[in-house]
């Protein structure tokens, strides 16, 4: 019912006299239009003739067909069919000339059966509602955003799956550590011949809250802010040759905030119910069955975390390569306890590199393999490291700019001595299709 009123609320904002539109000012277009595309250009298109109220949606169904196992052999029997669809319903409204809002609702996600919004933001490539040119020579080159959405850090989350919105993404699943989370934020971009710098910050809280007493515990510890850097380089050099490099970090200082730049996607993981162990009634006491919405990705939920991000991207006509060096440090001490000695949070390394091949009159078909690791500590004194791998290998068929059909090989598994529980030896592999539709 909460799904449908959502619905009903956004048509009729869209039947009250104003017009519904395809593309709005500095926007990046659904579906195949819309690959590849980072930051939003400061390409001026558009006239402004008016209020636009644009509404989107995007849809995602797949079959999962996957096998798991563990040293343990207490895992769930997984079968082939098919996960739960998921669904957006987006909302972009040209409010003014370079003035746009943005607005995401996860009509169904895996982690949660009612919808909710995800997040939105303001933009704006220009100052003119305060008067007309008003700084117009420094907006040429500037973009400022604010609002309570994802932030732009690295360049990963221009390519993941967004819950349904998995148009962008040439395989189904995202990175191991998949940077994302939705938090109070305000950024301001520089974009001019190529080069690229962006300043931000955010309150680095996913759950909102103005409480700062020490023993309410979990994000209420404090309210400090977190630091967002970008720069980079992003040029098309020729007719078939386009370069691009950025780096990104993210600094947290807040007291139990670190622990979401890689969980903060509440709509949970693309492989379904992986790694879950059974019930056991006949220990004691009995062991409960173990595993969440997020199995298949990793977050070492540190305290506090610096993240720095390395993306270089290269297409040459339909040769297109995207990398990921990455390293995520965390930065608190942690106290002694029982029989642990004092020590600090550890550090984690990200590789991940992905090498397409899109062909067709219209690029509109595309193969192509990824492969992405982690590793490292959870704790600096930690014996061994963690490391998990992953390698997708697939392809794709745009059937229309918004229609997309996938199918992609997986195999992940979880190596070393350091994996405990229901993690130790454990390893997932399979087939997954996945059908997408963007609006």
């Amino acid at each position: 019912m909460k799904k449908l009123s959502v619905f009903i609320a956004t048509m009729a904002l869209a039947a009250v006299g104003y017009a519904q539109v395809g593309n709005l000012q500095y926007w990046r277009p659904a579906g195949q239009d819309g690959l590849n595309v980072f930051e939003i250009p400061k390409t001026d298109t558009i006239a402004f003739d008016g209020l636009k109220v644009r509404i989107g949606g995007d849809f995602a169904m797949q079959f999962q067909a996957l096998d798991h196992s563990n040293t343990a052999n207490n895992l769930v029997d997984l079968g082939s069919n098919f996960n739960l669809p998921t669904a957006n319903l987006n909302l972009d409204v040209q409010l003014y000339d370079g003035l746009r809002m943005h607005l995401r609702t996860y009509l169904s996600a895996r982690h949660h059966n009612e919808a909710w919004i995800k997040g939105g933001y303001l933009q704006m490539d220009k100052l003119d509602f305060i008067k007309k040119d008003f700084l117009s020579g420094l907006m040429e080159i500037t973009t400022i955003r604010v609002g309570m959405d994802e932030f732009n850090y690295g360049d990963t989350h221009f390519r993941r799956t967004d819950n349904a919105q998995a148009i962008y993404n040439p395989f189904v699943g995202n990175y191991i550590m998949d940077a994302f989370s939705t938090e109070a934020f305000g950024e301001v971009l520089i974009q001019k011949s190529g080069f690229i710098g962006l300043l931000g910050v955010t309150n680095g809280k996913l759950n909102q809250s103005v409480i700062t007493n020490a023993n309410v515990g979990g994000e209420e510890a404090d309210n400090k802010p977190s630091l967002l850097l970008k720069v980079g380089y992003d040029n098309q050099l020729s007719d078939d040759l386009r370069v691009r490099l950025t780096a990104s970090m993210y600094r947290n200082q807040g007291t139990g905030t670190g622990t979401w730049l890689y969980g903060g996607d509440r709509g949970g993981s693309r492989y379904y119910n992986v790694i879950r162990t059974l019930a056991d009634p006949t220990t004691t006491p009995p062991t409960a069955a173990q595993g969440t919405d997020f199995d298949g990705r990793y977050n070492a939920r540190f305290t506090q975390i610096t993240a720095i991000q390395v993306t270089p991207f290269v297409k040459f006509k339909g040769l297109e390569f995207f990398g990921v060096y990455e390293v995520a440090n965390g930065n608190a001490d942690i106290a002694a306890t029982g029989t642990a000695p004092a020590t600090t949070e550890g550090g984690f390394t990200q590789i991940g590199a992905e090498l397409l091949y899109r062909f067709g009159a219209k690029e509109n078909f595309y193969l192509g393999g990824r492969y992405n690791t982690v590793s490292g500590k959870q704790r600096e004194d930690a014996t061994d490291d963690l490391e998990i791998t992953r390698l997708n290998i697939g392809g794709g068929w745009f059937m229309t700019k918004n229609i997309l059909a996938k199918v992609e090989y997986v195999d992940q598994k979880y190596n070393g001595d350091a994996w405990g529980g229901r993690f130790a030896g454990a390893k997932f592999n399979g087939v997954m299709v996945e059908a997408v539709i963007g609006f």
